[in-house]
């Protein structure tokens, strides 16, 4: 009776430790997965908000081509305008002037 009081006692303490280390091994586990859900949903934060910030960046590029263009063409117009009007003043001036008759 001793001996098989000693063999339960000696697997009881064997056992323990093993059982202990496995609720241990259960708790790093569930942590670990948490922790990677965190990564995880802090990575697709990031991802979401670059993809609006590229989307903000792209459509203010195009109104700033936009407005560029066309003040380009603005400014080419009155460019245009006043050469074609410096034109016109030379033309009238020619029939006046007295070296050309």
């Amino acid at each position: 009776m001793r001996i098989t009081s000693l063999i339960v006692a000696s697997i009881t303490i064997a056992v323990l430790p093993v059982l202990g280390q496995e609720g241990v091994g259960q708790e790093i586990k569930q942590g670990a997965k948490k922790t990677g859900q965190t990564i995880k949903d802090g990575l697709e934060t990031a991802g979401e908000k670059t993809k609006e910030t590229a989307k903000t960046v792209g459509k203010k590029t195009k109104e700033t081509a936009e407005t560029v263009g066309a003040k380009t063409k603005e400014t080419a117009q009155t460019v245009g305008e006043s050469q074609g009007n410096g034109r016109d003043r030379r033309d009238k001036d020619k029939g006046n002037c007295r070296r050309h008759g």
